[in-house]
């Protein structure tokens, strides 16, 4: 299973990076690779083309509604719609409680979208495609938002399974320690500044993810989600006063190999 960043930049898009976007692909024991698109926040179309190939998605995840999770999912129907060779077939786009209302307000269409196929999470009900089971798991945020534990073969030993867990935004609580629970890889936002005032329930810090990768033994820590107005090497200090493991950044392009 590998993780490519496409776009981690926390709130909008900042001068270097789209807002959040990843790209999870894995290969069949048959030779065929399986694509999952994690998110589709502003401006992340534009390395989708670069790192992937958006006609070819098995499955779009999305955690919540916010623009910086989803907006270019307009981007991607128009894409998909105006293939040059024709209209792709619809894939299937999986979200919490009204994507197709949300979709429908961003390609600005009653009808909302052909190319997206929009099926609803359900908390703790895995979907599988292909080689992927992806679980999803209700996080602490302002709105409905699924946090996504991806089960898929090691990709130096197709016989073993590896695990990733992506936060989505979030703070504390019990979805996050249950998604992040004994995974090999933690994918966690950390998109607010650590001091006194930062606000609760909306999303974690650096220290915050930390603890948390220490509490549920995740094997390696990337922060990511980080608004343009923080300072990322700060954020990456704050980690390592706690967390022991292997702890990096998410950096646009980036490919993570589990």
């Amino acid at each position: 299973m590998r993780l490519r960043v496409l776009g981690c930049a926390g709130s909008f898009p900042s001068a270097d990076s789209a807002a959040s976007a990843y790209l999870v692909s894995a290969d069949a024991a048959a030779g065929r690779t399986w694509t999952v698109l994690l998110d589709l926040g502003s401006g992340a179309l534009g390395p989708l083309q670069r790192w992937g190939d958006p006609y070819a998605l098995d499955l779009v995840a999305i955690s919540h509604l916010h623009a910086d999770h989803c907006a270019d999912l307009a981007a991607l129907d128009v894409a998909r719609r105006f293939r040059p060779d024709g209209p792709c077939a619809p894939v299937p786009v999986w979200g919490p409680p009204g994507t197709s209302a949300r979709i429908a307000e961003l390609v600005g269409k009653e009808s909302g979208s052909v190319q997206l196929d929009v099926r609803t999470w359900t908390p703790g009900a895995p979907v599988v495609v292909g080689p992927l089971t992806l679980t999803p798991v209700a996080m602490t945020h302002t709105v409905p938002t699924f946090g996504l534990r991806i089960v898929g073969p090691s990709d130096a030993d197709p016989s073993h399974q590896v695990t990733l867990a992506y936060t989505a935004d979030t703070d504390t609580g019990p979805g996050l320690d249950t998604l992040a629970a004994d995974t090999d890889l933690l994918l966690a936002e950390a998109g607010l500044a650590d001091d006194a005032d930062a606000p609760r329930g909306l999303h974690l810090t650096a220290r915050r993810a930390a603890e948390a990768a220490v509490r549920a033994g995740a094997r390696r820590l990337v922060l990511t989600h980080i608004p343009a107005w923080n300072d990322p090497a700060q954020s990456l200090a704050d980690a390592a006063e706690i967390y022991p493991g292997p702890l990096d950044l998410a950096t646009p392009g980036r490919l993570l190999v589990l």
